[in-house]
């Protein structure tokens, strides 16, 4: 079959079978085009709440499947690729982290959405890149403790000076390897070019920077920005959407190395299996880590509105 010819398929069964597709940005493009909502994690999760189909399949990693089975529970949820991990959400576990509890009594423990529903259960509020700022200087404790990455620990500690800010070296393999080298290196080829990068990087290429943001935010700023050029520090499938978007202007990789094997393990074929009842895993947790895991989300929510 033609990519085109499973594409069409996909879109027969998501209608005879009540299915919601929901696809991370850093999936590849034929995904992106059959899916019913395409964004950030936390943004994915809300959209599934919303969405009238009692059926969700995640095209991204398994704590995105999680997110939605904690916001919405009566909903059957499905992870395309069952293989599809995130190694920052799974650097710490749920004993660890009350070990530290029990050492910091005193600290607040916020956690970034990248975690695992287990590791939610004992956080205390949760965080997403593009919230982290607001939220933790919302905090009326000046005590955190934030897990699991460093490097927008760091983003967040340099931004809300007023509070003290304990951080450990867990985070995402893929925007921590990138260096300011990197950034010579495209600043040289390109030098007309803004560079865009995710608080995920290393504090030195953020600090490079032009516009430091979430996936969303990047994409937002180089679509309604007037400059015609950019260097784009996140997963290098945001360069390829932003080109398929804005034709007229010019989007470069700030490494060809900036790729998550996690996020590429999802095909087009894992979704049309998943859909078919072939493929995928369907998401379970059980009722009491649903609502120990929600009591951070709701926190963050609560904050946000303040």
């Amino acid at each position: 079959m033609l990519i085109v010819e499973i594409q069409r398929e996909i879109q027969k069964l998501k209608k005879e079978r009540n299915v919601c597709v929901l696809a991370h940005s850093y999936q590849s493009r034929d995904i992106i085009e059959v899916a019913d909502f395409v964004g950030d994690s936390y943004q994915l999760s809300v959209e599934a709440a919303r969405a009238k189909q009692k059926n969700v399949i995640m095209c991204g990693v398994r704590f995105m499947a999680e997110t939605v089975k904690i916001i919405s529970p009566e909903k059957f949820v499905y992870l395309a690729n069952p293989t599809a991990g995130c190694p920052m959400a799974e650097q710490m576990d749920r004993d660890l982290i009350l070990q530290l509890k029990e050492k910091n009594p005193d600290y607040t423990v916020v956690c970034y959405i990248n975690t695992t529903a287990e590791l939610k259960t004992v956080c205390d509020v949760c965080v997403t890149s593009s919230t982290a700022v607001n939220i933790v200087n919302k905090i009326k404790n000046n005590n955190i403790l934030f897990i699991p990455d460093y490097n927008l620990g760091k983003y967040i500690a340099e931004r809300c000076l007023n509070k003290n800010i304990k951080l450990f070296h867990g985070g995402c393999p893929t925007h921590a390897k990138i260096t300011t080298n990197d950034v010579e290196k495209a600043r040289s080829a390109h030098p007309g070019a803004l560079l865009l990068v995710h608080p995920e990087c290393i504090p030195d290429v953020v600090k490079s920077a032009d516009f430091v943001g979430s996936t969303s935010a990047i994409m937002e700023y180089a679509q309604f920005c007037s400059e015609n050029e950019y260097i784009i520090g996140t997963e290098n499938s945001i360069s390829e959407h932003l080109q398929f978007i804005c034709s007229d202007k010019r989007f470069y990789p700030l490494s060809k190395d900036m790729i998550c094997s996690n996020m590429k393990a999802t095909t087009l074929i894992d979704l049309f299996d998943c859909i078919n009842n072939d493929g995928g895993e369907e998401i379970k947790l059980d009722e009491i880590t649903i609502i120990e895991a929600r009591k951070c989300i709701d926190e963050m929510l609560r904050l946000g509105k303040i």
